[in-house]
């Protein structure tokens, strides 16, 4: 959507600028956490079992993000290693939250 819009460059096009690339990062930790309270809702047992085996298949691509972001030089390197180490924080928040909303409701 942020392409179409014109706030990001076209796509295969680098984007370098700091801003545009903490936006990207901002959303993206906003839909991990997301994500896994999500996961953690629909798990029929053992809920955080489920967030870390997500968490796991999480970074293991985002850490194959980082060498292909790192070759193709689409823009800087912090970037992908940022969003490769936010994954097991926010698998923890997501379930955290998960875990909090189910004790307040019981």
């Amino acid at each position: 959507m942020l392409h179409v819009l014109r706030v990001y460059p076209p796509w295969g096009q680098p984007m370098f600028d700091p801003g545009l690339n903490l936006l990207a990062l901002s959303y993206r930790l906003v839909y991990g956490v997301l994500g896994s309270y999500l996961t953690a809702r629909l798990a029929p047992h053992n809920p955080m079992r489920h967030v870390w085996v997500g968490a796991i298949i999480g970074f293991v691509l985002s850490a194959a993000g980082v060498i292909v972001a790192i070759q193709t030089k689409l823009g800087p390197a912090w970037y992908p290693i940022a969003l490769a180490l936010s994954v097991f924080p926010t698998a923890w928040l997501g379930g955290m939250l998960h875990r909090r909303g189910n004790n307040l409701r019981n």
